[in-house]
């Protein structure tokens, strides 16, 4: 039924954009308020011990993040359209039948997105560091300088549209059922909350775990925003350990405060 709809029509194209974009509103207004309420809201002296960042987040912050989210999702809106008039063109190699590649497939599917988009990111975060397009591109997400869960979708248009275009582009060559690009993108909302917490929720050990060395949390990220020069990914460790960009603090930190709730 979806793919039968000719979204090349403008009416039902403009529909798609707001329609897509109000799905990536909800979703990030749920799962960045979920983790809010939770960790912020409810009991914060609970994670005290575990937050990285002891001073509280400035005034008017939250306000400043949720609008720039909002402008994201509208840009993340777009391209979720125009993916939806690609598949019903036959352009994105999106498939219904599960059986044509086998229940496998799907969350290996997922993974090598992941591995694509991580690479992708990371050289993109780094030239974004550059300091002729930092100020242009990347200075937004950097006004926080203390993370939250809000800060997750906080970017200037251009850099939203940068992240934005990398998973078209996977979808031209890389087979995925809707069902495992709805759990990717789903992924993709959860892990930058959890890495924009400034609680870090992983438990002590984690860093050193033959799995958990690999992945990146709100330890890891909150140096990248205090440091600027490390730390660069958005998934997984891999391309900071091999590069060299993982802060010499990271491990230490990461220790003291799971450590200190242990």
């Amino acid at each position: 039924m979806l793919k039968a709809t000719d979204f090349s029509h403008p009416s039902l194209f403009i529909l798609a954009i707001v329609i897509c974009s109000a799905v990536v509103i909800f979703r990030y207004l749920l799962v960045a308020g979920t983790f809010y309420l939770f960790f912020y809201g409810w009991n914060p002296q609970r994670w005290a011990s575990r937050k990285i960042n002891p001073k509280p987040h400035p005034p008017g912050q939250y306000r400043k993040e949720i609008i720039w989210s909002l402008v994201t999702s509208l840009i993340f809106g777009l391209t979720g359209a125009v993916m939806a008039l690609g598949w019903q063109k036959g352009i994105f190699k999106i498939y219904e039948d599960i059986n044509h590649f086998g229940l496998w497939y799907l969350p290996v599917s997922i993974l090598i997105a992941m591995l694509l988009q991580e690479t992708y990111y990371y050289w993109l975060h780094r030239l974004m560091h550059h300091k002729q397009l930092y100020r242009i591109v990347h200075r937004v997400h950097h006004d926080s300088h203390i993370a939250s869960p809000w800060t997750s979708f906080s970017f200037h248009p251009l850099e939203a549209l940068l992240q934005a275009i990398i998973f078209p582009v996977i979808l031209l060559f890389l087979p995925m059922h809707p069902a495992a690009i709805v759990v990717y993108l789903t992924i993709m909302t959860i892990t930058s909350a959890i890495n924009h917490l400034d609680v870090e929720i992983y438990p002590a050990g984690f860093e050193k775990h033959p799995v958990g060395k690999w992945m990146i949390g709100a330890t890891h990220h909150s140096l990248h925003h205090k440091q600027f020069r490390y730390n660069y990914g958005l998934y997984f460790t891999c391309w900071d350990k091999w590069m060299k960009t993982e802060s010499p603090l990271y491990k230490k930190l990461f220790s003291e405060k799971t450590n200190k709730a242990s």
